[in-house]
């Protein structure tokens, strides 16, 4: 038998089994009228002919029509929730329900077709999910196997040069894996702060300086404004170090040679707020509004695709909020806000 007989068959089953309560009922209900006329008429057996008996099977026949109208306007939409549980049980989550029969079936309806749609959706990010971290796998492994069977066939010396070329796609893994881990503790709620007073001027300065040899490679420069009164930041300093270290990287790759790199930090109502600004060309217009999402990458992007997703969500464990804009004479604007310490 194929699903939708099996699907078919459940809903006619569960239709019999209302029908047979509401039988039920009208039995009992007749049989109940029946005995309120009797005691009302003393039971004599004038009563239980003529007018009287008329009157009981004219209201039996009224009760079975009302009973039969509401059957039909319950017994058909629960039929249908039942049926489409019964398929998204088994995956189909594209199925609906048609919102009808009273106001209250109604409701249970659309929330059926609401729920229906997020399990949808949250099945399909799982299934991107899985493919974006098997590709963005695929590239040093595949890397690191050609690597050793090179080795293996003297293709490639086995020197140092070849074990520096396998460290480094084996630390492009850790890495990934790293990112992968701290995404899910975050979007799972389960990531653990380890909030202090800290001081941003000397976290913001001692990120930058974990790229002095790349702004110095390509002639950049970076430009920290803080103002002296700013007060401490509660925060996890590592988690924040992440934070920056993201929005700078993003920042030195996209700058142009040459180009300024500004962070300006700055309180407000009760808030520290960061801005990170590169000197690149900007935020494509159709990127802007998915740069924030896993795996998302532009054109001109080299990285996974995580640390963008990984500074929001950080952010966002934090109480604060982030956003991306462009710099109107050019290049892209990062701003995050922090909690300060009271």
């Amino acid at each position: 038998m194929n699903r939708g007989a099996r699907w078919t068959r459940g809903r006619a089953r569960f239709v019999r089994r209302l029908a047979v309560a509401f039988a039920t009922l009208l039995l009992l209900s007749a049989l109940g009228l029946s005995t309120l006329v009797s005691m009302l008429t003393g039971g004599s057996a004038a009563a239980r002919t003529g007018a009287p008996f008329a009157v009981l099977v004219a209201l039996g026949l009224v009760l079975a029509g009302v009973l039969a109208i509401a059957m039909r306007r319950i017994g058909g939409p629960l039929g249908d929730i039942v049926e489409a549980a019964d398929r998204i049980a088994a995956g189909d989550y594209a199925v609906r329900v048609v919102e009808h029969g009273p106001p209250s079936l109604r409701t249970v309806g659309r929330a059926f077709n609401s729920m229906a749609a997020t399990l949808g959706s949250h099945n399909e990010l799982r299934r991107q999910l899985i493919a974006d971290v098997a590709h963005e796998l695929r590239t040093p492994l595949s890397v690191i196997q050609g690597r050793i069977e090179g080795v293996i066939d003297g293709v490639y010396p086995l020197d140092q040069a070849q074990l520096g070329q396998i460290l480094i796609e084996t630390r492009m893994l850790t890495r990934l894996v790293d990112d992968l881990r701290t995404l899910a503790h975050a979007e799972g709620g389960s990531l653990t702060l380890h909030l202090e007073p800290t001081d941003m001027a000397v976290l913001l300065h001692e990120a930058v300086d974990a790229f002095s040899a790349e702004m110095e490679s390509g002639q950049m420069s970076v430009q920290i404004r803080v103002p002296p009164d700013l007060p401490l930041a509660l925060v996890d300093p590592l988690r924040v170090r992440e934070i920056v270290i993201n929005l700078i990287s993003n920042a030195v790759h996209h700058t142009k040679s040459g180009g300024m790199i500004s962070i300006d930090v700055a309180p407000s109502e009760h808030r520290i707020v960061v801005t990170v600004t590169d000197a690149g060309t900007g935020i494509a217009p159709d990127d802007l509004p998915k740069i924030f999402d896993r795996f998302y990458k532009s054109a001109s992007s080299r990285g996974s695709g995580l640390g963008l997703p990984i500074a929001r969500d950080l952010v966002a464990a934090h109480g604060g909020e982030i956003s991306a804009a462009n710099r109107p004479g050019g290049g892209a604007i990062f701003t995050f806000s922090l909690r300060v310490d009271d």
